[in-house]
This record gives structure tokens, sequence and C-alpha cells, in this order.
């Protein structure tokens, strides 16, 4: 029995538009979704992912089917029909990938609101990272490069930059600010209403949480893959992020911006924690600091080569200082480094 084409042709897309929509929300290619916006990002992205699979079988297909069906037949020496065009079909192939992308542009811009990204407020009042920075066993014992005071911005300069607060919580402080400083090669996570200041961020499960961004030398980029944020860290501007971590757990915090020589080992984490957990650390960090229980890290404005800077590390990445000397040579005056001196 022969079956009718429009039959065929119906029952293939009723089977490509079942595969697509499955591939594309069982992808399993994001990782855990540890953050109240992480849904949204990745609504996004499987949407995505499902418009994509659907082509990639439809224009596969399609080209298989002709191989088959329309391949040259043994002593065939004709030549194709002389097809000049088809102007419904060229409508087709035009109207459908325009509608998709203005589809996706309108979703994407709903997510980005939601998140927060159209907040005017965000950045809009410039913070200043102090020249003295207290660390969990740590001092600043010179002011950070780019770290001056400066002056209440025009309102022609307070551009929002970041992802502020989402339209529910716009005109609500977030319950925990932390002042994050990216240099090379390190994340300083500073609270500012304790002074305690970490090279690990811990943020409590459920609270909405800000940070206002900076960078002492370089653009660094801070990412967080299982929140799904990612920001900028721009020497002499500020950048921020709000976001509410909700699961508990430890994450990685990575450098998203090639940053110099030893980008790849500029990393920390986030640790989540309960909000009674994260209270009892805090109050540790503040009691240790009380007593004096320091390390100090100091800043050195002296100039230094990249051999030099990353000689504390040649064990760990395996090569010697006239390795790193013939990789790296020495940089122009001023540059600024950090030592860590237990």
């Amino acid at each position: 029995m022969n079956i009718p084409s429009s039959i065929v042709t119906m029952l293939a897309g009723i089977i490509l538009t079942i595969v697509s929509y499955w591939f594309g929300q069982h992808n399993g290619l994001m990782p855990q979704a540890a953050s109240e916006e992480a849904p949204w990002v990745d609504g996004l992205f499987n949407t995505m992912m499902t418009i994509a699979t659907g082509l990639f079988l439809l224009v596969q297909g399609i080209i298989i089917i002709a191989v088959f069906k329309y391949r040259r037949r043994p002593g065939d020496e004709t030549d194709g029909p002389p097809i000049e065009g088809n102007i419904p079909l060229e409508i087709l192939w035009t109207a459908i990938p325009a509608t998709i992308v203005l589809g996706l542009g309108i979703y994407s811009f709903e997510v980005y609101n939601s998140m927060g990204g159209l907040d005017p407020m965000a950045s809009h009042d410039p913070k200043t990272m102090h020249a003295e920075v207290r660390h969990s066993g740590a001092a600043i014992a010179a002011p950070l490069p780019g770290a001056t005071e400066t002056p209440e911005a025009s309102d022609a300069e307070q551009v929002a930059l970041g992802v502020g607060a989402s339209p529910r919580t716009q005109g609500r402080d977030a319950d925990v600010s932390v002042n994050v400083l990216g240099l090379q090669f390190a994340w300083i996570f500073t609270y500012p209403e304790s002074g305690v200041t970490s090279g690990e961020l811990h943020l409590p499960a459920g609270k909405e949480a800000k940070l206002t961004i900076a960078a002492s030398d370089v653009i660094h980029a801070l990412w967080i893959p299982q929140f799904r944020l990612k920001q900028d860290a721009i020497p002499g501007r500020d950048t921020e992020l709000r976001f509410v971590p909700k699961d508990v757990g430890t994450y990685p915090v990575v450098c998203a911006e090639l940053c110099g020589a030893y980008h790849g080992g500029m990393k920390a984490q986030v640790v989540v924690e309960e909000p009674e957990v994260f209270e009892a650390w805090l109050q540790s960090q503040i009691a240790a600091q009380q007593s004096g229980d320091d390390r100090a890290i100091a800043l050195n404005t002296d100039s230094l080569s990249e051999a030099e800077y990353l000689q504390p590390y040649a064990n760990e990445i395996g090569v010697n200082t006239e390795g790193l000397g013939q990789l790296h040579p020495p940089q122009a005056e001023g540059s600024h480094k950090i030592h860590h001196h237990i």
C-alpha cells in the first residue's frame, strides 16, 4: 500500500519535533544549576538546543535523502532540470530563520531583564576599593593599584554595568554585599560591613548577594558556571552582580578573560552555606582578625618580570626559573604584582 507523501511528511515532522524537543530538554550539557537565576539561562539554552537539533536533523535528513533519491543513475548522461528559482521556497527559508532569531532575541531580553540586567541602578553608586584591606591572616601593606579614592561620578558617567537587582527586588538592599578584586593572578573577596577579606567567596544559601567587582591591573572576568553568571572586572570601573545562590556546596570561580601568563591558575571557590553556618564562618574570621592571627599579603609596586612573579609557582607548574625567564621577558616599569608572605 502506497502511503501519500503528505502523510509521510507529517509523520516525519512529528518525529523530528519529538526528537528535537527531547534532546533539547535533556541534553545534559550544563553543570548543576546552583542559583535561582540559573533555570532562566538553562531554559534559554535548552530552547536554542531544541531549535538547533531540529534544524540539524532537517538539513542533514534532506541531504541524505537527496544523495540517494537524486543520485546519477548508471548510464544517465543527461543534465538536471533547469530550475532557476522558487520564490515561495526562498520566502520560506528566509522567514523561518528571521522568526527564530526574533523570537530568541525577545526571549533572551526577558531572561536578561528577569535576572536584573536592566536594573537602572546597577553600578549607579560607584564604590572604591580602599587602600588598606584586611585579610583573614592578611594585611595589604600598600594601596592597591588603581584603587584610589574617586570623586562622585556625574550622571553621564554612572552607566549601569553588570546584572543588578531583579524586578522583584529592585529598590531593596541585598542581604550580603561583597567587594571583589581581580588581580594577576588571584581573586580577593572583601565583606565591607565586617572588614573580613578572604581568598574564598562565602555566601549564605537563599539570600541575595551583591558583588561589586573591580580589577587592579588588567581586565579579568568573574565566572561561576554553576550560577550561570559571568561579569568582567574592569580597571577603573566597578561592575555588579546580584544573584541568589540556592544550593549548599562548593563551586569553582574562574577567570574567563585571558589576563596573563598564569591566567589558567587564577581560580578560587565560592562556598554556599546555610545562613547560620555562614554567620559562624564570618564571626570566626572577625575573631581571627582581631586576635592578630594574620598572614600578610604585601603589595610590592616595584617592577617585576613574569619569571620573578611566577617563581613561587615554579614547582607547581613544572618548570624551572630558566624556563620562566625564556617564556616571559621582563615587563615594563610600573607593573604591579602581589607577593604572598607566610
